[in-house]
Parts: structure tokens; sequence; C-alpha cells
């Protein structure tokens, strides 16, 4: 791990220039304190400094094991590391030592304590011929606790040859480190990231490592020009706000600006040199490679670099695997990936997520079993990252499996790719998206230089979400914000720790249930009755929609409401134009024409005249109803059973969803005159073509519009089934992702209940292997099992009894 390399510079730290005999001088004065046994734990709790690597080096050759925890951790969290791993010696600087002795003291352990600051001073005296430090590569070099994204941190075991692995893939395959690199350690050591890649790799090789003294701009900008760096290890964070303060100079230059963009097009690392040689030189005009890792780098930053002329090389990987899984080669740079496989290592997608193997992969995680048992199978690491490798072999990540958001319908939701869209608003500084009572909610750091407004959380609400609701699916709409000018929870390299932003929901939800609420009548019974439909309680400050999540549904809902118990008529799709409830509240007292609690009577709503057209079935339609059957009975293993299950008189069939074929699965098993009475709906923006439209009209297709006009469309189902007419309701509304049930929408459990029609619960099994969602064609030979269910007479039953008993019934059946 490291060669004697006489007196070749090793290390620099401001003046000082330590050779490599110096370094294994104090690594040998530093092995003489430990008094340590093979595999024992040393912890190393100190910031960047060369003492640092005396330590590490002293019980790497003492063949002991490193356990480097963060200099910036609480008392609590050194304490739950402490008390994990038990360490014989902790090395602790004399800036950490009273956190250190109160960490101590709270995990109840025995350990021996070592102030790093001792014996670290320069001394060119100290001095060693010592030939090597080579320990064998199957045992435990370190133990790195991850940082906790998710919660407590583990352990990761890694041996010497999980890191020698990565090493030889970066210097001898790839040629990033050689003995005339110079390294910049600018990220703390604590870290997988910068421990391997800006000290043990530069060490190993023969190179130079150059330690910053702090993150402060003069100090990075000092050791980049003294020291002629050519290698910097950063995290996009870093690289972002450095290239904000050269692209802010740019655009203040209509010169210079022209240059840029005159270097972006011709695309030549050699005129760009040329042309922003400033730049360069203020980086100290020797660096080859900008390596960013630790999260995804924004495509604009890695972009705007290449313009610059620099060579931007990001990586890929996790602690477990020591920690580099891809690597961009020199020269074959692709923006937006962060490279291809390091030599060593194997990648696999399985069912999108990024599974690998190889030598760089952990030992597993220490003392849990259990957990390393659910990430390493068959000796495949499972990254828990969603992505895929395209046909050149470069790597795309698409998601965090675990950050992926599940709503109760059975929605997906990327979190990050919401966050990318939110912090393109010039107004959005920096925002964090999660899931709390089944709500979408944002923590948005506002940019108060571009809000002018004493109302902070209302020009947000209206320069940045509203627009960007617009933008999106229904289901990606963010229905709750929350502000803050404090630093959102990250981990030193600028990880989002998710699971705390719901503290902030929680502390919000506190302060709101201490508002006092309105005495007037209008409030009493709108709150009533929304608290009675949303099941939770309801403030004068709710927004209807960004706080209680009013739907469509609920919006025609509320508008019968407030038209039968006020006299007041509102558009459905103007509800949600109201800042709170206090103000619909108070524009309903002005305008309301009498006062009762009238409730809602959905009898009543679907009484009202609809005009519709019914579709004539088409005689092709009928045939390729009739030839589906067969079609799929040839292609999948497909079964059926339960038609006898279907009434004579009009009913509601209604289907999970796992596939586009699930129609045709259920219509090729009727008898032609029930396809001839069975009718589908489709939303309007699906059938804007003329020839869709066309083909809608000639295939039992009611065309209805449930974003602009939800109630008449519920009118226009209710026409089908007054005309004695079958119609097929997927209750879900959407297709399922992992063939899970989903959330089931009550409108068909209206239809029921208010005209008296039977529900036949349809289970389909199989769809989702025979065509997942985003596949193109049909899986052959795949199971699929159709039935019809024995019918849900509603009787008096409630809606939410009614759409229980159909979804129990299918789930039953599954």
């Amino acid at each position: 791990m490291l060669k004697n390399r006489g007196e070749k510079i090793a290390i620099t730290f401001g003046q000082e220039k330590i050779s490599y005999r110096n370094l294994m001088g104090k690594t040998e004065r530093y092995s003489t304190k430990l008094n340590i046994g093979k595999e024992e734990h040393v912890v190393i709790y100190s910031e960047n400094r060369p003492a640092w690597f005396y330590a590490l080096y002293a019980v790497w050759n003492l063949q002991g094991v490193v356990i480097p925890i963060d200099f910036g951790s609480t008392t609590q969290e050194i304490s739950y590391i402490l008390k994990d791993c038990q360490p014989s010696v902790v090395y602790v600087s004399n800036e950490g030592h009273d956190k250190m002795l109160k960490a101590i003291e709270q995990a109840d352990i025995l350990t021996r304590i070592i102030i790093i600051d001792e014996d670290e001073e320069y001394d060119s005296t100290c001095v060693s011929d010592g030939e090597v430090i080579k320990p064998s590569l199957d045992a435990t070099a370190l133990i790195i606790y991850t940082s906790g994204t998710t919660g407590n941190p583990k352990g990761v075991v890694l041996s010497y040859g999980n890191l020698i692995t990565n090493i030889i893939g970066v210097s001898e395959k790839i040629p990033i480190y050689t003995p005339d690199s110079r390294t910049m350690i600018l990220l703390p050591l604590h870290h997988i990231l910068p421990l391997l890649g800006s000290l043990i790799a530069p060490m190993y090789v023969g190179g130079m490592a150059a330690i910053c003294p702090s993150m402060a701009s003069e100090d990075i900008m000092r050791t980049l020009q003294d020291n002629k760096i050519t290698i910097i290890i950063g995290v996009p964070r870093l690289y972002a706000a450095i290239r904000k303060g050269i692209t802010d100079k740019i655009n203040a230059s209509a010169i210079a600006r022209m240059l840029f963009n005159t270097a972006a097009r011709i695309h030549s690392q050699a005129f760009s040199k040329l042309v922003f040689g400033a730049v360069h030189r203020k980086f100290g005009g020797a660096v080859k490679f900008l390596v960013s890792g630790g999260a995804p780098l924004d495509p604009e930053v890695g972009t705007d670099y290449q313009t610059l002329g620099f060579e931007v090389l990001e990586g890929y990987g996790m602690t477990e695997a020591a920690p580099m899984v891809t690597f961009t080669r020199p020269g074959r740079v692709k923006i937006g990936s962060p490279g291809e496989v390091l030599p060593g290592s194997e990648i696999k997608i399985v069912d999108n997520e990024i599974t690998v193997r190889g030598g760089n992969i952990m030992k597993g995680y220490y003392n849990r079993p259990d957990e390393t048992a659910h990430v390493l199978k068959g000796g495949w690491l499972q990254t828990g990252d969603l992505g895929y490798i395209d046909e050149k072999g470069y790597l795309f990540i698409t998601g965090r499996k675990k950050e992926i958001i599940v709503t109760s319908n059975g929605k997906n939701i990327n979190p990050v790719e919401l966050e990318e869209k939110l912090l393109m608003y010039k107004e959005v500084d920096d925002c964090g998206v999660f899931l709390h009572e089944n709500q979408l909610h944002a923590i948005i750091v506002p940019n108060h230089r571009e809000i002018q407004s004493e109302n902070i959380m209302e020009a947000v609400r209206n320069l940045v979400i509203a627009p960007f609701n617009n933008t999106v699916s229904s289901y990606k709409r963010i229905l709750k914000i929350h502000t803050t000018d404090e630093e959102l929870p990250r981990t030193r390299l600028g990880k989002l720790q998710r699971f705390k932003l719901q503290d902030y929901a929680i502390e919000e939800q506190v302060e709101t249930e201490q508002e006092e609420a309105p005495q007037s009548e209008e409030f009493k019974l709108i709150a009533n009755y929304l608290e009675q439909e949303k099941g939770r309680k309801v403030r004068a400050s709710h927004h209807p929609e960004l706080d209680l999540g009013l739907d469509s549904l609920d919006r025609v809902a509320l508008q019968a409401y407030l038209y039968q118990s006020f006299g007041v008529d509102i558009e459905a799709n103007n509800i949600s134009q109201f800042k709170t409830i206090g103000e619909l509240c108070d524009f309903v007292a002005e305008k309301k024409t009498k006062m009762e609690d009238g409730g809602i009577d959905w009898k009543e709503i679907l009484k009202e005249k609809v005009h519709l057209n019914l579709p004539v079935s088409w005689l092709p339609t009928t045939i390729m109803m009739r030839l589906s059957k067969l079609i799929f009975k040839l292609y999948f293993r497909f079964r059926a059973k339960g038609m006898e299950n279907i009434p004579s008189g009009p009913c509601i069939i209604a289907p999970n969803h796992q596939s586009f074929f699930d129609g045709l699965f259920v219509t090729g098993l009727l008898r032609t005159k029930q396809i001839r009475k069975t009718y589908f709906y489709a939303k309007a923006q699906h059938v804007k073509k003329p020839v869709l439209k066309f083909l809608a009209d000639k295939n039992n297709v009611i065309v209805v519009d449930l974003n602009r006009n939800l109630k008449e469309s519920i009118q226009k189902m209710a026409e089908v089934l007054k005309r004695q007419k079958n119609l097929i309701i997927f209750p879900e509304g959407t297709r399922s992702i992992n063939g899970n049930l989903g959330q089931f929408k009550k409108t068909f459990a209206i239809l029921s209940r208010e005209l008296n029609i039977p529900i036949v619960p349809v289970s389909i099994k199989g769809a989702i292997d025979a065509l997942p969602k985003g596949s193109i064609f049909p899986r052959p030979w795949k199971k699929i099992h159709v039935e019809f269910l024995q019918p849900v007479y509603p009787a008096n039953k409630s809606y939410d009894h009614i759409s229980d008993l159909v979804r129990d019934r299918i789930q039953a059946n599954m």
C-alpha cells in the first residue's frame, strides 16, 4: 500500500514538503505508540492534515483496521459508531478532543486516546529506509461508516484487495494516476472517495498529495498554484460553485461571452485552453483532470467545463464498491453519464436496478449478516440505484430505488426528477421533495435575490409551484410547500438526507394545529364537510389543493355541496384558485343565498340531463374482439373463467389494470351481443387527432374530459348505464408498475350506488409479466389468467364500502 520512494515529495501542507522517507519515518514512529494486534480497530477522528497519513499507515503497518469518523459528526453520531465498532485506540486532534471524550462516555466503552497532533510537526531527521507496507489482500483495511442518507449508518468492511482493484483500474488500466500526478486533498478524508482518490491512490503509485488547508477559495487557489495540481477530486456542488464564479465573469463581458459561445461550437480543447488561458492559470496551469463523484454532475456544469477546456471525469459508485463502479475514460467523456464499467468489475441491470460484482465489492456490513445478505446475492451487489447501459457501454443513472416514492394509488415518483425541475426556477436556491400523509411535499430554500415579496410562501406558490404543477402529471404535483432559509440536511458530500425532510412537515403541522379556527358558520360547515371527505383536520390557512389535496372528483363534490348548502355556484376548476379555505369561506359568506347543511347529493347530479350520442359498434370491431381471444390463446398461456357472473342487465365491469391489453383481455371473452353493448371511456387528450376520434366513434368509446369537466364526464358515464349498456371502468385509473393493486378511485362506486347498478370485479393476473410498463412488444408464453368474479350489489352501502368490496374480491384472487 505504501512504497518508500526516498526523497521524492509525497505530501505538501502549506509550506511543508514531506518526502517518502519522512512519511515512512513518521509512520514507524506513530506505530511504536499504537501497541495494537492484528485486525484491532483504530478510529481516526481528525481534520485533514499530514498526521492523517501517519496514523493511517501506522495502523496498516501493524495490520490493524482503520475506522475514519466524519469530523463534522455530532457527539451522538460519534457515540453510535464507537459503540458499534468498539475500537482499541482512538486518534483524535486537539480540536475534537472534548467532543470525543463525551462520545466515549455516551458509548460506555473502554478505549485508549492518542492525540494525533503530538509528534506531527515536521522533522527532517525523522526518516526511514523501510521498504514497503504490503499487507495481505484478503485482510480488512477499513470500516467506513456510510453517511446516513436514510438513517443510522452501517459499517462497510473493505479489504486491501477491494482498494487495490480500484487503484489498478485508474492507474494501470485507465492512466489517471501516475508517479507524476499531483492530487489536491480538499474533501474530508473520512469518506471513501477522497480517502482513496486523494490519499491512498496517489501514495500507491508514487505521486504527490497536496493538502488544502481549508475550503476557502483563497486556500484552494493557492494550493492549486503552488503545487501545480494535475488532479482535483471534487463533488458536483464544489464544481458548480466554482463554475458559477467563472461564468458570472464571462457573462459580464460581451467579448468573453462571444468567445465562450465560439468555444462551445468548435469543441476543441486546444482552442479552449488558448482562449481561456487565464482560467487555467488560476487553476495552476497544470490541471489534467477534474474528477467528480459522490452524486450526479449537472450536465450543464460538465458541458461548461468542457467548453473551458477542462476534462471532467465523472465516476459512479458507492462505499460498498470501494468506491468506484464506473469511470470516464480520458478522451471519451459523454456528458450525463458517469462513464463505463471500471476494469475488474461487471455490471448487470436487473429489473432496472444496477447490480455489480468484482474485486472491489465489500466483504459485508460489520456485524450485520442479515443486511449483508440482503444486498450481496450470489456475489452481486444490489446497489439500489436505477439505470441502464447504452449500446456503447456508458452507464446512465435514472434514480434511486429506495428514494422512489410510491403513492397509495400505486404511482411511482422519482423525487430527484422533480427536484431537478424545481431547481430550474431562478426563485429556488435548493429544494427537497418527499411524501407525507400520502401527499407530495416540497421544502424550498428561496432565492431572495429573485423574490421581492414580504410573503415568501405566497410568492413561491405563485412563481414556482403553480407553473411547475401545470407542467407535470397530476400525480406528480406538489400539494404542500414549506420554505426555509436554513441549509437542507445533507451529507458532507452533498447528498440530500431525505428521511429528515418530514421534520419540516411535522413542525409546521404542530404550528398549524395551534392556529385559532374562525367562528363563522360558513367555515364550520365547509370545514366539517371537508374533514369528513379528507379524513383530516381542516384549517382556515389550508390551500384547497396544496394542503388538502383536493383532486378533480373532490372539487366536483365540493362544488355541488356549496351549491346545495349555500346556493353558491362555483366552477369546480376555480375552487383551487382560492389561496386558502378561509378565502373560500369568505367568498361563500358574501355570495350565499341560503345556509343549510345540504350535504352532497350525487343522485341529483346524475339526474341532470347531458347530451350524449352513443357510438354504434363497428362490425370490424366485433370481429377483432372475437379474434383476440384466439390470438391470446396462441401467443400466451391464456385462461379465463367466470363469464357467467356477468348479469343480463346493465353493469359496471371493473378489472384491475396491468397492461395495455387489459381491455382486450376482458372484452375478448364476452359474447357478441355483450360486446356490442359494452362501452369504454377515453380521456379527451388521448383522442385529439381526427383518426383517433373516428376510431373511438366506431369502437364503443365514450370520450370524456376528466381534467376540465369531471362532473359532465361522470354524467356521460351514467347516461351509458341508464341506456341499459355495460361500462368498463379501471378503478385504479392507471396501470400498475409492479402488479400490485393501487388505490381505487370511487367514481365507479358513485355510479353503482346512485344508479343501483351491480359491479363485476375482474381479476387479471400475469399481464404485468407479459407487457410490463415501458415495454413495447409482449413477451410470449406468459401465463395470463382472467376471472370474472361474483358481482357486488350496491344496496345501501357507502361509496367507500362498495369500493373496498370490489378491491378485496380482486385482491383475494390475485
